[in-house]
């Protein structure tokens, strides 16, 4: 199953690749870009777990071009 980033990447036509050296670019680690790019945000309670953090989640936000809440799960 698809994460929600991968979805979305998938409608602009965004391979990992890309999407990982545009979140690198903004400072994100390479490491957590994967973890936002495989979803493991999505099970998470706090985003503080395992570095991934909400101001990481605006920088792939705004990687894909949608609104922050786009990425968060319903």
């Amino acid at each position: 199953m698809k994460s929600r980033v991968q979805e979305l990447a998938e409608r602009i036509n965004m391979s990992c690749d890309e999407f990982i050296g545009e979140m690198r670019k903004r400072g994100c680690s390479e490491p957590t870009a994967l973890k936002i790019w495989n979803g493991e945000y999505e099970n998470f309670e706090d985003y503080n777990d395992n570095n991934i953090q909400l101001s990481n989640l605006r920088k792939a936000a705004a990687v894909l071009s949608v609104g922050t809440g786009t990425l968060i799960p319903n």
